[in-house]
């Protein structure tokens, strides 16, 4: 025992050495948790202002999403309620090309319910033609397909499209599933609509409907 650390009690004798208080040590820890979790509690409400949790994207927040840094031919792709999102931006090639394959896919028209919001029931199944948004998971068991925006005659894609490689369904650059093939459906259209020229929300349309 060091000279420093003798503790002599109250007669001047030396006083003996005690094990640590262990209750002391349990409020002394209490405290210091309670102290964090008061800071953690003020600091939360700051923090969540700059996103959404992810149980709220999970529960379906909508997703914003900037256009004008998706060139001609290129794909984003964004979350939404869990599930990826593909903002495709076609060339006028790309767009032209949706007139050939009208008599090679299963439902041209996008007459089947449950797939297609009525503002995508069109020739491009898209609220303007350049921009193609739909869920990017195949209907017929959950897989993720594969784009391929160059023809691909070896896949039976001469004109680009999306090929599931699980089971070998193929569908359009509209989404729209070839006849004789696995997938019941054409890829699933979510609700969107235009902020600006330049912006869209995904997981909202104009009636406010999710």
């Amino acid at each position: 025992m060091s000279q420093d650390s003798v503790v002599l009690d109250d007669d001047g004798a030396v006083a003996p050495e005690l094990p640590p208080d262990p209750s002391r040590r349990f409020w002394v820890g209490t405290a210091c948790a309670v102290g964090g979790v008061a800071g953690v509690a003020t600091a939360v409400p700051f923090v969540s202002t700059f996103a959404p949790s992810a149980k709220a994207r999970a529960a379906g927040a909508p997703v914003e999403v900037d256009l004008s840094g998706i060139a001609p031919g290129e794909m984003r792709t964004v979350e939404w309620r869990g599930k990826p999102v593909w903002i495709l931006h076609r060339t006028p090639e790309q767009i032209e090309g949706l007139k050939k394959t009208d008599a090679l896919v299963a439902d041209p028209n996008s007459d089947r319910p449950g797939y297609t919001p009525e503002y995508a029931k069109n020739e491009y199944r898209s609220r303007k033609p350049e921009f193609f948004v739909c869920v990017g998971i195949c209907t017929h068991l959950g897989c993720s397909p594969t784009p391929h925006f160059e023809a691909a005659p070896n896949l039976g894609l001469n004109e680009g499209g999306f090929v599931c490689p699980c089971h070998g369904s193929t569908f359009d650059l509209a989404g729209r599933v070839y006849r004789n093939k696995p997938a019941p459906d054409n890829l699933e259209v979510p609700p969107y609509q235009y902020l600006s020229d330049t912006r869209i929300i995904v997981g909202v349309d104009e009636d406010n409907k999710a």
